[in-house]
C-alpha cells in the first residue's frame, strides 16, 4: 500500500516516533511505501511532500519536533481548501492517510474521511485533553520538565521568601498543572476546570507564612480563570485575535495571579513562564513508547481497513475508536486526580483561615 503521514498543530516530543514506527513496521511487515506531507494540512492543500523510507526516519527516535514540521492551516477555513486535499491524495495515489494531532487536526480528518479518503487518526495533544483515549504522548515529557521547573524554584522561592507563580501549558483542561503541582509539592494549582477566588489563594498564601512558611510556590494552567467577580471570568490572552481554528493566544495569566496576590499579600511575588520549553527537547522513555505503540497501530489499522477511526490507548492496550469520539469533548481533569490535589494541598476556604 501506498501510505501518507502528517503531523498538524503544535508540536510535542514523541512525533517523530510514531512517524518512525509506523514507517519502519509498514516497510518490514507490509512492504508500504510512504511519503511525509510537510507543515500539516498545508503540505496536502499545496502539495508538498518528501519520501518516507529507511534512511528518513533512522535515528529520529530520540528527537524532539517532527521531521515533517507542522502548523496549524484549516483547509476547511478555504473556499477550496477540502478539494485540493482530496486531489492532492488522489495525485499520489495514495492508499490510505495517517494523521497524527490534535481535535483540530483531527477534524479535518474526519471530514476528508467523510468525503470518502481513507483516513486513520493518532492523538497528539501535549495538554493530554483528547477524548477517546488515557493519554496522549508528550504529556509525561511536559509534566516532566515542568516539575523539574517546579523544583528548581522551590529553592530560590525558600531563599528569597518569595510566592512564585508557575504558568504551564493546559487550555481547557489542567493536566499538566495538576500533574506536575502534586509531583513539585506546589502550594496551590490552580486549573481550567474550576474559576479561582484570588482572595481565597492569598488568603492561603498568607496563613503558610503565618505558621512559619516563608514562601510559596503557585501552579497555573495557562487556560486557568479567575472567577466572576474577581477578575472577570475570562481567558487571559497575549494577543487579539484566533488561529485558523478559532484558538485565542493564551498566556499571561501566571503575571496576573503573581500582581494580585502581591497586591493582596503584600509578599514579594513573581511569575515563571514555561511556555514553549514543555513542547521543546527530547522525549520521555514513556513517551518514545507510548508514541512508538501509536505509530504500529496506526499502520496496522491502515491494513485492517479501520478507516474513520483513531489509535487509542485504553488501560495498558492499543485500541481503535471513531474519530467522532476523539472529538466529541475535551477530556477534562478527573475528579479522582483533583480529589488527590485537594488530599494534600491546603484548603482553601474562609473557615480554614479563621481557625475554625
Amino acid at each position: 500500500m501506498k501510505v501518507g503521514i502528517l503531523t498538524g498543530g503544535g508540536d510535542c516530543p514523541g512525533l517523530n516516533a510514531v512517524i518512525r514506527a509506523a514507517v519502519r513496521k509498514g516497510i518490514f511487515q507490509y512492504h508500504d511505501e510512504f511519503i511525509g506531507f510537510l507543515e500539516g494540512w498545508r503540505g496536502v492543500v499545496e502539495n508538498k511532500s518528501i519520501k518516507l523510507d529507511l534512511d528518513a526516519v533512522s535515528g529520529i527516535l530520540p528527537r524532539g519536533g517532527t521531521i515533517l514540521r507542522t502548523s496549524r492551516t484549516n483547509p476547511a477555513k478555504k473556499a477550496d481548501g477540502i478539494d485540493r486535499c482530496i486531489a492532492t491524495l488522489k495525485a499520489h495515489s495514495l492508499d490510505a492517510l495517517i494523521a497524527i494531532g490534535g481535535d483540530d487536526t483531527l477534524s479535518v480528518a474526519k471530514k476528508l474521511n467523510d468525503a470518502g479518503i481513507n483516513v486513520v487518526g493518532v492523538p497528539k495533544t501535549i495538554d493530554n485533553d483528547l477524548a477517546g483515549t488515557d493519554f496522549t504522548f508528550g504529556f509525561d515529557t511536559a509534566v516532566n520538565i515542568a516539575t523539574e521547573a517546579i523544583d528548581r524554584v522551590h529553592t530560590t522561592a525558600e531563599a528569597h521568601n518569595r510566592v512564585m507563580v508557575v504558568e504551564v501549558m493546559g487550555r481547557d483542561a489542567g493536566w499538566i498543572a495538576i500533574q506536575s503541582g502534586v509531583a513539585g509539592g506546589a502550594d496551590v494549582i490552580l486549573i481550567p476546570e474550576t474559576p479561582f477566588d484570588i482572595d481565597e489563594v492569598s488568603e492561603t498564601i498568607r496563613q503558610r507564612h503565618a505558621r512559619g512558611r516563608y514562601f510559596s510556590i503557585v501552579v497555573v494552567a495557562e487556560g486557568a480563570k479567575f472567577a466572576p467577580g474577581k477578575g472577570g471570568g475570562e481567558l487571559v490572552t497575549q494577543a487579539k485575535g484566533v488561529d485558523e481554528f478559532g484558538h485565542v493566544r493564551l498566556g499571561g495569566i501566571g503575571n496576573a495571579v503573581a500582581a494580585e496576590v502581591e497586591k493582596r499579600t503584600g509578599f514579594e511575588t513573581r511569575a515563571v513562564v514555561l511556555g514553549h520549553i514543555q513542547r521543546g527537547g527530547s522525549p520521555s522513555a514513556f513517551d518514545r513508547v507510548l508514541a512508538t505503540r501509536y505509530g504500529l497501530g496506526a499502520i496496522d489499522m491502515v491494513h485492517h481497513g479501520e478507516f474513520g477511526r483513531m489509535a487509542a490507548l485504553r488501560g495498558n492496550k492499543i485500541i481503535s475508536v471513531p474519530l467522532s469520539e476523539a472529538l466529541a469533548s475535551n477530556r477534562k481533569v478527573s475528579q479522582d486526580m483533583i480529589d488527590v490535589a485537594t488530599g494534600i494541598l491546603e484548603p482553601l476556604n474562609a473557615e480554614y483561615a479563621a481557625g475554625k
